[in-house]
């Protein structure tokens, strides 16, 4: 199977997604399929109106969801705190994906928000971007206006001991070299 393929790599396939979910459907089959892929989670962003059956169905599968915010492109979460007051009063298994380039393109903090929201933030999607709007761009790390090394602090202090992605969205045909910057600039912020 593809998932014995990446265990015999050593990679760790913690999660799936971003899983978009429009409909009763889609919401049984991102379960079904993070219940084959044999994940704990789901990085995710139902409708509005699905939440209480997300929730039901986190339930029954002891699943968590992530639900990823999107930034000021998306009226679909676009911060944290969007999604901490859709499910602040939920199963403590509803969590957030804080994307930290969508969070300061849509004007946040996203150490502040961690901190904030540190019960429920599940996964993280790490990146720098090249300015604080929308039309904000993904940039390597340690070029763009995300304060890493004070965000680093910040999940050191809160004992964040969930996974940070990288999520590089630039140069889509030949992103290695980015990635393998970004990666050197987050491992040297860490260390």
């Amino acid at each position: 199977s593809v998932l014995e393929k990446f265990k015999s790599a050593g990679i760790n396939v913690y999660t799936v997604g971003v899983i978009y979910m429009k409909s009763q459907q889609a919401v049984d089959q991102a379960f079904e399929y993070a219940k084959m892929a044999g994940v704990k989670m789901i990085v995710g962003a139902p409708d509005y109106n699905l939440i209480p059956y997300v929730e039901k169905k986190v339930k029954d599968y002891d699943i968590r969801i992530a639900i990823h915010n999107h930034g000021p492109d998306n009226p679909l979460f676009p911060n944290a705190t969007d999604i901490w007051n859709n499910i602040k009063d939920l199963d403590p298994r509803m969590g957030i994906c804080l994307d930290i380039g969508h969070t300061v393109r849509d004007g946040q903090d996203p150490s502040m928000d961690v901190e904030r929201y540190k019960k429920r933030i599940f996964d993280i999607h790490i990146k720098d971007v090249t300015a604080a709007v929308k039309e904000g761009k993904t940039v390597e790390m340690g070029r763009g206006i995300i304060d890493i090394p004070r965000f680093v602090t910040t999940l050191r202090r809160i004992k964040y001991n969930g996974i940070c992605s990288l999520e590089y969205e630039k140069d889509m045909k030949d992103p290695i070299a980015g990635i393998a910057e970004s990666i050197g600039y987050f491992k040297g912020v860490m260390a």
